[in-house]
């Protein structure tokens, strides 16, 4: 490994790091405004919205340049492969961060609703995963990166749990069909924030074994049904 190379991936993990923590602030921030709207906070979270929207296309055209200029192979080349997926995860989670402060900013003028335990616990153990998620990669865990894609399924849960919720709630008081409806968006969303989560646990599995294991569920029961 030459030294601009070592540089150049230096640079690329500084990148990365700092377009995670990026990310990572957009969700909690914007998970918060469920519970406080701020339309002026939304605002600014949309402006560093732009800021890691840029981020992404500067990894990836370093990443392109690095695979032309270096031609890597084996872990160095999955790790390229790896950075420029895990860019795209984070960009789409930030954008998905923006969409749940405007279902928050969007409550301001509304008749007052709880927020149901469960859209709030989901959101905990959703930021939680993407903490996990990217903790995995700077340290290479694998392991941990196991336990982040096996715990998507309870976020999937309490998604299905707030739903009930949420329409027991417009049932019994037809006022709050409107911020329901928002809260419906939001729970969604922070769904989502899971679901991409657990796509950059899998693919710290990639970059650490060299094994795909996206879609390894659905490959398995079209294998079986063809056999």
């Amino acid at each position: 490994m030459t030294i601009h190379f070592t540089r150049d991936l230096e640079s690329l993990q500084d990148a990365i790091s700092q377009m995670s923590e990026m990310a990572t602030e957009v969700v909690r921030q914007s998970v918060a405004t469920l519970e406080n709207p701020d339309p002026e906070l939304t605002r600014r979270l949309a402006l560093s919205d732009d800021l890691i929207d840029a981020m992404d296309i500067r990894i990836n055209e370093s990443c392109l340049k690095i695979l032309a200029l270096h031609q890597p192979v084996a872990k160095d080349l999955r790790r390229i492969a790896s950075v420029m997926k895990i860019s795209g995860e984070l960009e789409r989670i930030a954008d998905v961060g923006i969409n749940i402060a405007e279902r928050g900013a969007a409550l301001v003028n509304l008749p007052p609703i709880s927020i149901p335990r469960h859209l709030l616990e989901m959101a905990h153990k959703a930021a939680l995963q993407l903490q996990k998620s990217l903790e995995a990669y700077d340290r290479m865990d694998r392991f941990q990166a196991t336990i982040v894609c096996g715990g998507d399924e309870e976020i999937d849960e309490l998604h299905r749990l707030t739903i009930d919720e949420l329409t027991s709630m417009m049932k019994r008081e037809p006022r709050l069909v409107a911020p329901a409806m928002h809260l419906f968006s939001a729970a969604r969303n922070i769904e989502r924030v899971g679901d991409h989560a657990t796509n950059i646990a899998e693919d710290v599995i990639y970059l650490v074994d060299g094994r795909i294991v996206r879609h390894a569920t659905s490959i398995s029961r079209f294998q079986r049904e063809s056999a």
